[in-house]
C-alpha cells in the first residue's frame, strides 16, 4: 500500500513538473505595451493574448525548448525561444515599416514581398480594414491606386483596373479562397453582395492588368484575391455591429444596419472549424433621371420620349398618319410615337439586402502542413443590377462548396457554384407588360392615330390643333384606362408581371445556372531550389446554363460547355539574388475555339547598397473567352434583340416581331443577325437622307465572336527614398479581336442584297434592330501609369497620395460601328491621411478621391459622367479591456452626389457608427 501511494505521489509530482509556464511582456520599439497581441507556440494551437499592459502568461504541457510566434495588427511578426520552465521574456515588435514589406502570394503563386513582385500588385490587409473610412472594407478598395469602382447599388459595387470598365464587368475576376465568386450565368462578380464577412478577411490582393498566364481566361483586366483567416491561427468569437443612415436627395434619409459574427475554434493540432454570418439591410440609391434618350433635353412633349429611368416607353413605332387614315400624303404628316412609361421608383421598392453565411472544416491528419478543407458558402441578396436593362435582383442566392487538399508545396481543389435568381425581374419589361395588361399596343396606337387625326382636322370641335397640342390630346386619349401607381389595380398587374417568366407577358428572369471547377498546382521548389523554383498546374471548368429561355436560348433544355488550361512557371535569381527572372506559359482551350498560349516573362532587379530600389519590366499576353452571354444570349429587349454567336446558337430560337403600324410580322433566328443584316450606321445615314439615297445602305453581317487577345508591356519601380516609399508603374496594351457588340438592322424579308425592297421595309418600319456579339477589326490600344507615394510626417501621421492616368485609342475609320466602352476617367487622384495612435487608443483616417469626367458607353445608355470629388473619414477608439473598437465615420461627407455609370442612382452619403468585439 505504501509503495502504491508513493508511486501515485511521484506521478502527480511528475505531471506537475511537466507543466511549463512562460511569463512575458510584448512592447513596441518605444517600450510601449502592445495589448491584444497573439502569443502562440509555433506549429501548435496553444497560445494566449496579452492584456491591457502587454503582459501575458502561457501555461502549456509542452516541454522546452520550443518557439513562440507573436503577432499584432500593424506590427511585423516576432518570435522568441523558450529554453526552460518559468522563463520571463520581453518581446519587442517592430512596426511594419512600409507596405513594400508586406507579403503577397498572387503575383507568382508563391509568397514574396510586394517589393520583389515581378508585376504590379495592390494589397489591403488587416491594418487597412481597421482603418477603412468607408462603410465596408470592400468600398475601401477604391482608395488603392489604379482601382476603379462602379457603383450600381448600395450593395453592388464592381471593381476594375486599366480601362474598359462595365458594371457587369466580365473582364475582371474575383477569387474568394480560390473560388471564382462570379455569377455563372452573368460571368461577373456581384461585388461583395454574396462574398466574405469582413471579420474573416485576412487580406485582399489585386493584380491590375492581364493575368492569363497564371490564372487563365478572363483574368484580363485584373484579378482580385480574398483570403480568409484560418481557424487554427485566428480563434475565438468576433462580432461587429454597424448602424447609421444613408442620405440622398431623391430618397431622403434612410436607416441601415450591418451585423456580423465569426466563430472559430481549434480542438487540437489536427481539427479546427469556423463559421461566419452577416446581414446588411438598407435602402438603395434611387435612380430618378428622366432625361429623354431620343432627344437629349426634350421632355414628355416629345412624342417619341424615351426616359432614362422610365420603362415601357421603349415601345415606339414610326407612324405615317396619312397612310394610317387614308388621307393624301402631307395632310397629317408622320412621327415616331412611344407609349407612356412608368418611372423606375414605381417599379421597385429599392430594398437592399445582403445575407452571407459560410462554414469551414479544417483537418490536418498528420499534425503538419498537410490540410484538408471543406468550405461552404451561401449568400442571398437584393440589389439593383445595371446591365442591358435595370434589374431588381430580389432574393438572389449564390452558393459555393469547395473541397481542397493542400500543403506548402501543392493544392488540389474542386468546387461547384450554383445560383438561383429568386424573384428577380427586369424593370424594362415590367413597364412594357404592365402597359400591355391594360391596353394592347395595337389598340393603344390605334387610339393615338384616331385622336391625333381628329385633333388636327378639328373633328367635333371645329378647332384645328397644331402638332404639339394634337400629340398631347392623342396621348391623353390613348392613355385612358392607364393603371396608376399606388392603386390596387396597378399593384395586381405589377405582381402578375414580375412573377411571369415569359418576357412576352412578364418580366421575371429565371436562372439556375451551375459551374463546376477543378484546379491544381504543384511547386517543385523544395526539389529544384538549387536550380530554380518551378511550378506546374492546370484547371478544368464546365458551365451548365439554365435560364429556361429568359436569358439564354435554352427553352429546350440546359446548355453545357467546357474549357480547360495547363500552365508552368519558372523563377530564378542571379547576381547575388539581385536579379530575378520569372517566366510562365499557359495553354487554354474552350470547346468552341482553338487553343491559346499565354506566355509571360519579367525581370526584376534590386539595386542599392541597402537593396532598397527595385526595377522591373514585364511582357505578357492574355486572352478572354467570350462570356456565356456573348455565346448564348437570346434576349428580346423590345427596342433591340440581343443574340449570341456560338455556332450552336444560330438556330436555337426564333423571334417574332410585329409592326403595329403596317400589321406585318417578321420572324428571325440569330443567324439573320450575322448573315442578313445592314449596319446601323448605314441605316441611320439612309434615314437622314429622308429615305432617298438607297446607296447609303451597307451590309452589316458581323463575324461570329472569337476570343479577344492582349499583349501587355509594363515597366515599374518600387523603392524607399528617405522617409518616402514610392511605387511607380506604366503599361501599354495592344488588343486583337477586341470583343465588342455591334448594332445591326434586319428587315422582315431578311434580304440585304435587295436594296430597293429593303429600303421600303426600313421606311415602313418593317425591320428590327439586333445586337450582335462580335470582334472589332479596329486596332485598339490602351495605356496608362500609376504613381503612389507614402510617408510619415509630424512623427506618426501616415500620408499617402496616388495618381492614375488611363487612356486608349483606336482606328475609328476602320470600324465606325465599334463601341469601345472604355468607361474610365483619364485622371484620378487619391489621398489618405491618418494616425492610428493620435493619442492612447484613439486613431483616425481621412480619404479623398477626385475623378476626372469621362464618357460612358454601354448597352443601357451612353452619356457623360461629370467629374466628382469624394471625402470619407472615420475616428476610432479602442478599449482593450473589453477587446473592443468603436468607430464613427461617413462616406461622401461633402454630400456631392455623383454617379459612375449612366442610368444608375446618384450615390449619396453614408453615416455610420460601429462596434467591433475581438477584431
Amino acid at each position: 500500500m505504501r509503495t502504491t501511494l508513493l508511486l501515485s505521489m511521484l506521478m502527480l509530482v511528475t505531471v506537475g513538473f511537466s507543466q511549463t509556464t512562460v511569463n512575458g511582456k510584448v512592447v513596441d520599439q518605444n517600450d510601449q505595451p502592445i495589448p491584444g497581441a497573439n502569443v502562440v507556440i509555433v506549429n501548435k494551437t496553444i497560445g494566449t493574448v496579452t492584456d491591457f499592459d502587454g503582459f501575458f502568461t502561457l501555461e502549456t504541457s509542452e516541454v522546452p525548448p520550443f518557439q513562440l510566434r507573436i503577432t499584432s495588427l500593424g506590427y511585423s511578426d516576432g518570435s522568441a525561444n523558450v529554453a526552460e520552465n518559468n522563463e520571463t521574456l520581453t518581446i519587442v515588435l517592430s512596426e511594419a515599416q512600409t507596405f513594400l514589406d508586406e507579403v503577397v502570394i498572387s503575383a507568382s503563386r508563391t509568397p514574396e514581398r510586394i517589393f520583389e513582385s515581378p508585376v504590379s500588385v495592390e494589397r489591403f490587409g488587416l491594418k487597412d480594414i481597421k482603418n477603412a473610412s468607408s462603410a465596408s472594407f470592400y468600398g475601401g478598395l477604391e482608395n488603392l491606386k489604379g482601382v476603379d469602382i462602379n457603383t450600381s447599388s448600395l450593395t453592388f459595387q464592381s471593381l476594375n483596373t486599366r480601362g474598359f470598365a462595365a458594371v457587369d464587368n466580365s473582364r475582371f475576376v474575383q477569387l474568394v479562397d480560390g473560388m471564382d465568386n462570379s455569377s455563372p450565368a452573368l460571368n461577373f462578380a456581384l461585388g461583395n453582395l454574396v462574398g466574405m464577412n469582413e471579420l474573416d478577411v485576412q487580406s485582399v490582393e489585386i493584380l491590375p492588368g492581364a493575368s492569363s498566364a497564371l490564372y487563365g481566361a478572363n483574368a484580363f483586366n485584373g484579378i482580385l484575391f480574398m483570403r480568409s483567416k484560418s481557424p487554427f491561427d485566428f480563434q475565438g468569437i468576433s462580432v461587429y455591429g454597424k448602424t447609421g443612415f444613408t442620405s440622398q436627395e431623391a430618397a431622403g434619409d434612410n436607416s441601415y444596419y450591418d451585423i456580423g459574427i465569426r466563430v472559430a475554434h481549434a480542438f487540437n493540432d489536427k481539427f479546427a472549424v469556423k463559421a461566419n454570418f452577416s446581414i446588411l439591410e438598407g435602402t438603395d440609391w434611387f435612380a430618378v433621371n428622366e432625361e429623354d434618350l431620343s432627344i437629349p433635353g426634350a421632355d414628355r412633349s416629345n412624342p417619341a420620349y424615351n426616359g432614362l429611368n422610365v420603362f415601357g416607353d421603349e415601345v415606339a413605332i414610326p407612324i405615317d398618319f396619312d397612310a394610317a387614315t387614308g388621307f393624301p400624303s402631307g395632310t397629317l404628316g408622320s412621327a415616331v410615337v412611344s407609349r407612356t412609361g412608368y418611372a423606375e421608383q414605381d417599379l421597385t421598392d429599392y430594398g437592399a439586402q445582403s445575407v452571407k453565411f459560410d462554414g469551414a472544416l479544417h483537418y490536418r491528419p498528420f499534425g503538419d502542413d498537410f490540410e484538408i478543407i471543406y468550405n461552404g458558402r451561401i449568400g442571398r441578396g437584393s440589389t439593383i443590377f445595371h446591365g442591358a436593362s435595370r434589374y431588381y435582383i430580389d432574393d438572389f442566392i449564390l452558393q459555393q462548396h469547395k473541397l481542397e487538399f493542400k500543403n506548402n508545396n501543392f493544392f488540389l481543389r474542386g468546387y461547384i457554384t450554383s445560383e438561383n435568381a429568386g424573384n428577380s425581374y427586369d424593370m424594362r419589361f415590367t413597364g412594357i407588360n404592365i402597359n400591355n395588361r391594360w391596353k394592347s399596343n395595337t389598340q393603344w396606337f390605334g387610339d393615338y392615330v384616331a385622336t391625333f387625326a381628329g385633333a388636327k382636322l378639328g373633328v367635333g370641335t371645329g378647332v384645328l390643333l397644331d402638332d404639339e397640342a394634337a400629340h398631347a390630346a392623342a396621348r391623353q386619349a390613348a392613355d385612358t384606362g392607364r393603371l396608376v401607381p399606388g392603386t390596387p389595380q396597378f399593384q395586381n398587374a405589377f405582381n402578375a408581371v414580375i412573377s411571369d417568366g415569359d418576357l412576352a407577358t412578364g418580366s421575371r428572369f429565371i436562372d439556375n445556372t451551375k459551374l463546376s471547377h477543378i484546379d491544381a498546382n504543384y511547386n517543385f521548389s523544395h526539389l529544384t531550389k538549387n536550380f530554380a523554383d518551378i511550378q506546374v498546374g492546370g484547371s478544368f471548368r464546365e458551365y451548365v446554363l439554365n435560364s429556361q429561355g429568359t436569358i439564354f436560348t435554352d427553352l429546350d433544355g440546359s446548355i453545357p460547355y467546357k474549357e480547360f488550361g495547363l500552365y508552368t512557371q519558372i523563377q530564378k535569381q542571379f547576381l547575388d539574388e539581385r536579379l530575378k527572372f520569372t517566366g510562365s506559359i499557359r495553354y487554354d482551350k474552350n470547346e468552341f475555339f482553338d487553343g491559346f498560349l499565354s506566355p509571360r516573362a519579367s525581370l526584376a532587379y534590386t539595386a542599392g547598397s541597402k537593396r532598397n530600389h527595385n526595377f522591373r519590366a514585364s511582357f505578357q499576353t492574355g486572352f478572354r473567352n467570350p462570356t456565356t452571354q456573348d455565346l448564348f444570349i437570346g434576349l428580346d429587349l423590345g427596342n433591340v434583340i440581343l443574340v449570341g454567336s456560338a455556332p450552336d446558337n444560330l438556330e436555337k430560337r426564333t423571334f417574332s416581331v410585329t409592326n403595329n403600324n403596317t400589321g406585318n410580322t417578321g420572324v428571325f433566328v440569330p443567324r439573320n443577325t450575322y448573315e442578313n443584316s445592314f449596319s446601323k450606321s448605314s441605316v441611320n445615314a439612309f434615314r437622314a437622307s429622308n429615305f432617298a439615297d438607297t446607296s447609303l445602305l451597307e451590309a452589316g453581317n458581323p463575324d461570329p465572336i472569337t476570343p479577344e487577345q492582349i499583349s501587355a508591356f509594363e515597366l515599374g519601380y518600387r523603392g524607399q527614398i528617405g522617409k518616402f516609399t514610392i511605387d511607380l508603374s506604366g503599361y501599354y496594351n495592344t488588343f486583337q479581336d477586341f470583343i465588342a457588340t455591334e448594332r445591326v438592322i434586319v428587315t422582315f424579308s431578311k434580304d440585304e442584297t435587295n436594296l430597293q425592297a429593303s429600303a421600303t421595309e426600313i421606311r415602313n418600319g418593317d425591320s428590327q434592330e439586333f445586337q450582335a456579339y462580335t470582334n472589332s477589326t479596329a486596332n485598339v490600344n490602351s495605356y496608362g501609369a500609376t504613381l503612389g507615394v507614402n510617408t510619415r510626417i509630424l512623427g506618426n501621421f501616415d500620408l499617402g497620395v496616388n495618381y492614375t492616368f488611363a487612356d486608349f485609342d483606336f482606328d475609328e475609320a476602320s470600324d465606325p460601328d465599334f463601341r469601345p466602352g472604355f468607361n474610365t476617367p483619364k485622371h484620378k487622384v487619391k489621398a489618405s491621411f491618418g494616425n492610428e495612435e493620435l493619442f492612447k487608443n484613439f486613431g483616425f483616417n481621412v480619404n479623398y478621391r477626385w475623378s476626372d469626367a469621362f464618357f460612358w458607353q454601354a448597352s443601357f445608355a451612353d452619356g457623360d459622367v461629370p467629374a466628382y470629388t469624394v471625402l470619407d473619414a472615420q475616428i476610432n477608439y479602442s478599449i482593450p479591456k473589453i477587446k473592443s473598437v468603436f468607430k464613427i465615420g461617413g462616406s461622401n461627407l461633402l454630400a456631392n452626389e455623383y454617379f459612375t455609370a449612366v442610368g444608375t442612382g446618384l450615390v449619396g452619403s453614408i453615416y455610420y457608427l460601429s462596434w467591433t468585439i475581438n477584431p
